[in-house]
């Protein structure tokens, strides 16, 4: 490999989960300095052989997530090893059979050890060797030729770079939502997902609902005709304001913005996109395809102090479908408002809201009544479960295009006009710094509808 995959090559740049796992993710492990990285031909797991998971990124996500594999191993895919759930919670060590945590990379040292001493508490015990951190941490994980396994949680601006250098070593990628902040960051994931194809590697991402067993039942109903032609579909994320960061003495503009990146668009993609995300999917996977066009608003009404960055607090936006199909969405993250995350679909027959149950216009009305399952562990399964059988999930496109969408309401917002799905999947806009380093970076004041250009 002669291309190098940290950092990315500057285009049109402009600076534009649970106690410890509820807070963010505030890696950015591997986005910088390495200019190659070996190629490593990692085939899918054989059934006696190990997944060893590096995980990059060690904040809440990235700690989450790999507990999350690792109740998955021992719960579902290996049942007659003796494991239970349970023993993940006792501590039971795992490292010798099925799954083991074989590397830590992280941007920032406390993020790492905390990540460490939590594993420690399950009976995992990581070597210095193992454990990585600075902006070259992702690189020095991928080099590592028995990593067959890596999560990815890290701000999504990193996304789109780790995930090529991940599928181009040869490894296995979950991902985190959303994939990208930017239209050439979407293009990126789909390339990188295409290439994953190639090489039968699989992809799966942070957008849980679709191994949610209430949602895949009640999908599979509606894209089986239980109510008809889509009509319009509606969707929310309404809620309360979230973590905040304060800056610290001594941090740089860098720091802070990585460790309170949710208020900063280049590095989180504002929460239309990092939040939303889950919502808007639900509407692609129903409808089956992407918006061809949205028309949005929205605006920085209760979060307008400094330590909030630069990202709007609500935006609602009209989006047009094939067909004429209508989809209306909004999300607000603002505290002492009435609080909604849901979606609902309207069609010829009946409606929905996606998860639990469809009204038919006519009688013959339908309810989810199975026990639920855990989706964050149910992803992890899926996706281990298609590595051992040599045919592994690839969710790339499906994500990219969701996380597309959010990017397509958030510029039609900023903006104040309506944008095409095609002009700005091709749009040059990238966000963020074209180089990866502690010290000044100035940030753009908040988007004025109007003002703001999407180019």
């Amino acid at each position: 490999m002669n291309e190098p995959v940290f950092p990315p090559q500057p285009v049109a740049s402009t600076v534009s989960r649970r106690q410890f796992l509820r807070h963010s993710s505030l890696a950015l492990a591997g986005a910088a300095t390495a200019t190659q990285l070996p190629f490593v031909a990692t085939s899918h797991a054989a059934p006696d052989s190990p997944i060893s998971i590096g995980v990059i990124g060690c904040g809440g996500r990235g700690t989450g997530a790999v507990l999350d594999a690792l109740g998955a191993a021992t719960k579902v895919i290996y049942p007659s090893a003796g494991y239970h759930t349970e023993d993940v919670a006792q501590g039971a060590t795992l490292q010798r059979k099925d799954i083991r945590v074989a590397a830590l990379a992280d941007v920032f040292p406390d993020r790492l050890n905390r990540c460490r001493a939590n594993l420690s508490k399950l009976g995992i015990r990581l070597p210095d060797e193992a454990c990585f951190t600075g902006f070259d941490a992702g690189a020095k994980l991928l080099a590592m030729p028995d990593i067959n396994y890596v999560i990815l949680a890290t701000p999504p601006h990193f996304r789109p770079m780790q995930l090529r250098a991940a599928i181009r070593a040869g490894k296995h990628v979950f991902m985190e939502k959303p994939v990208a902040v930017d239209p050439p960051g979407v293009r990126l994931v789909i390339e990188a997902g295409e290439l994953a194809r190639q090489k039968n590697l699989g992809i799966v991402a942070g957008t849980q609902r679709r191994h949610q067993r209430s949602y895949l039942e009640t999908i599979k109903r509606l894209q089986d005709g239980a109510i008809g032609d889509v009509v319009y579909a509606r969707c929310y994320w309404n809620g309360g304001e979230i973590w905040v960061i304060d800056r610290e003495p001594g941090w740089t503009d860098m720091e802070w913005q990585l460790r309170n990146w949710n208020y900063f668009t280049w590095a989180g993609g504002d929460h239309i996109v990092e939040q939303h995300v889950h919502n808007l999917d639900i509407m692609n996977w129903i409808l089956g395809t992407h918006p061809v066009k949205a028309t949005g608003m929205g605006g920085r009404q209760a979060r307008t102090g400094a330590r909030c960055g630069h990202i709007y607090d609500h935006f609602a936006v009209e989006f047009e479908y094939p067909k004429g199909v209508r989809m209306f969405s909004q999300c607000r993250q603002i505290n002492g408002c009435e609080g909604k995350v849901e979606e609902y679909v309207t069609g010829t027959r009946g409606e929905t809201n996606c998860k639990s149950w469809i009204r038919m216009h006519g009688g013959g009305n339908w309810r989810f009544r199975e026990a639920e399952n855990n989706p964050y562990r149910q992803a992890h399964e899926d996706l281990i479960a298609s590595i051992r059988a040599g045919i592994p999930l690839n969710e790339a496109r499906a994500v990219a295009e969701s996380t597309m969408t959010g990017i397509l309401g958030r510029e039609s917002a900023y903006s104040g006009h309506s944008i095409e799905w095609d002009a700005a999947l091709q749009s040059n806009l990238r966000l963020g710094p074209s180089t990866y380093e502690f010290g000044s970076l100035p940030f753009p004041e908040v988007a004025i509808p109007g003002k703001y250009k999407f180019a």
